[in-house]
């Protein structure tokens, strides 16, 4: 329960709750979509295409007649899946190398910073159209894509907070025990340096949604009919000056969506005091 009291205390925050309020309006958009969506989201009606917002179609039709309000609730599963499957991999992967770069050292240390640096050095965006030109297109390349895009950072965060503890005391003491490296890694280094990267990958999330949504954009994304924010503000700007909803809606739900998440984010931290915490350190 202790491990939930900054959560509370940033929900409790005037910014914490409404961003925590939205954020799960939109996980319960996400998962529970087939219930809350009034339409079948890939069913056409041409003859109902670009209907302006009503009572029937209350964020209007695309140019396909697909009713917009259902395509962008389960556009929403599209973009929180990726984002949070490629996120949630790529903090394990960089919790792992940064730990192990940093408590090891040495020419392994000096391989992984090397490429960490070499990838930190590009935009991520640029990295996630490499890789996919390489993959192929796809919800599955993107995730894959967004996951590697975001390594470097969470490597470097992981290796520079395992760098500050592995001379601490309790370490010392743990290896005089005879406890193994990966013990100590695992067990008493990792656990002690979890929090910054948890809210680092919660905080990345949100530009995953937006790396998404612009591979979407591109087409490289999800792929006709699955809905994607950013395939929806792509086919809208055709519509630009006939149906402008198509464009408006889908970016209102990125723009609320990512902000939401950077908002709790913040709140999180200065719940957890880890910006006083990381100039301690």
């Amino acid at each position: 329960m202790a491990a939930l009291d900054p959560i509370k205390t940033a929900i409790r925050s005037p910014r914490g709750g409404a961003s925590a309020a939205v954020l799960v309006l939109v996980v319960a958009c996400a998962v529970f979509a087939p219930l809350l969506a009034p339409y079948a989201y890939d069913i056409q009606n041409l003859p109902a295409a670009n209907t302006e917002p009503g009572g029937t179609h209350w964020m209007g039709t695309d140019e396909f007649g697909r009713d917009l309000f259902s395509r962008i609730i389960y556009g929403a599963r599209t973009s929180l899946t990726v984002a949070v499957s490629a996120i949630s991999i790529s903090v394990a992967a960089g919790l792992t190398l940064g730990a192990m770069a940093g408590y090891f050292g040495g020419a392994f240390d000096r391989a992984v910073t090397a490429v960490v640096d070499l990838t930190w050095s590009f935009p991520e965006i640029l990295i996630a159209l490499i890789l996919i030109a390489i993959i192929g297109p796809g919800l599955q390349s993107t995730m894959v894509a967004i996951s590697i895009a975001y390594l470097a950072q969470f490597t470097r965060l992981t290796r520079a907070q395992i760098m500050a503890l592995k001379n601490e005391t309790y370490v010392e003491a743990t290896t005089n025990l005879g406890a193994g490296h990966f013990h100590i890694i695992f067990r008493h280094l990792l656990p002690n340096a979890l929090t910054p990267v948890i809210v680092a990958g919660m905080l990345a999330t949100g530009d995953a949604i937006i790396l998404e949504a612009t591979l979407g954009f591109f087409g490289l994304g999800a792929q006709p009919p699955t809905p994607s924010w950013g395939a929806m503000m792509s086919s809208g700007t055709a519509q630009i000056f006939i149906a402008p909803w198509i464009i408006i809606f889908p970016g209102l739900a990125i723009a609320m969506t990512v902000i939401a998440i950077n908002l709790f984010g913040d709140a999180l931290i200065e719940a957890l005091d880890i910006r006083n915490r990381l100039r301690s350190s």
